[in-house]
């Protein structure tokens, strides 16, 4: 089978990618490849590399690609928010624009890797049936893709949405832009993990490793089992708190739980149900945020991970990239 995967120089691609090979897998790996070409392996075989973007890539290179996992987008809130007009034409419309040209190249199944971040606010666990409320660009636009491209499924081409949970763990392209790997550095530079207010919001949580297994599952599956659906990926004891969560990172690295308020109280709150994927699927998380922590601790004290590293926080580095006037 032949896989494109667009964002394949990104946080998740960077670590899905490899597992595709592993298993057999021939891969097209498409990026713009701003946090830079050294993150997935070189001259390997059943990898071609190309660097290009989904708003403009030439279709012709779907060409005998047996699916599409479409992992290409601005990321995060605040990265989202930089400049709304590119985020919509990018996780919007370039995902759109993939979906369309798969459809019409002949690829029998795509994947959307979208975001649980479209429940915005809930009062109530949901899951995959239940109402959404995006809140920011970032999550609209998640939306907006997941609605318009589940239109283009048919008996000939498979469309399968995958609503992560917040990631964690560690990746090529690290980020500390992200809850869980953002306490372990702030542990680690400040001793003190920095908290978004009031810490009383709940979120969902799922390893790098764990997503990039359920992207797989979601490719390997019968047809009949995921094509038009929608599938939440996390667990259900991987629902935290925020605040409740940093307790845990601090004890799992062993060291003093101290913290330090940041930004303003955060409107986003959900709890959600991953009974679905579970069932459908069989998929469960073999990963932890207390062990995902603890790894991310000993490869920043070794060195292998550079908490000054620029790259690590999205939204500043495309800021630097925008400064040197390099076009998103």
């Amino acid at each position: 089978m032949r896989i494109f995967v667009t964002g394949a120089g990104g946080y998740i691609g960077t670590v899905l990618v490899p597992m595709l090979l592993e298993k057999g897998y021939s891969v097209v790996a498409l990026d713009r490849f701003f946090f830079g070409e050294d993150k997935l392996p070189h001259c390997v075989k059943h990898l071609e590399i190309i660097k290009d973007d989904i708003r403009f890539f030439d279709p012709s290179l779907l060409k005998d690609v047996d699916a599409v996992v479409d992992l290409a987008a601005l990321s995060n809130d605040p990265t989202s928010e930089l400049d709304p007009v590119k985020t919509w034409s990018i996780n919007y419309l370039g995902r759109f624009r993939v979906a369309t040209f798969a459809k019409l190249m002949g690829v029998k199944r795509y994947i959307l890797p979208s975001s649980c971040s479209v429940y915005g606010f809930q009062e109530k666990v949901v899951e995959e049936k239940s109402d959404t409320n995006p809140l920011t660009t970032y999550a609209k636009a998640n939306r907006k893709a997941e609605e318009d491209i589940l239109k283009l499924a048919d008996n000939k081409f498979t469309v399968v949405i995958l609503r992560q949970a917040t990631v964690y763990g560690l990746s090529p392209r690290m980020r500390f832009d992200l809850a869980i790997n953002g306490m372990v550095k702030g542990f680690f530079k400040n001793g003190k993990i920095p908290i978004l207010r009031d810490g009383r919001q709940w979120r969902p949580f799922v390893h790098v490793k764990d997503t990039s297994k359920a992207i797989i599952l979601a490719l390997e599956a019968m047809k009949e089992k995921v094509n038009k659906e929608i599938f939440n990926v996390g667990s259900d004891n991987q629902n935290y708190q925020i605040f409740d969560l940093a307790k845990r990172i601090a004890e799992a690295i062993g060291v003093p739980f101290e913290y330090e308020w940041y930004g303003v109280p955060d409107n986003r709150s959900y709890k959600v149900s991953f009974r679905k994927i579970r069932e459908v699927l069989g998929f469960e998380p073999e990963n932890s945020p207390e062990r995902a922590a603890l790894e991310i601790w000993e490869a920043l004290k070794s060195g292998r991970v550079d908490p000054e590293d620029p790259s690590t926080i999205t939204v500043e580095w495309y800021k630097l990239l925008i400064q040197k006037g390099v076009m998103i």
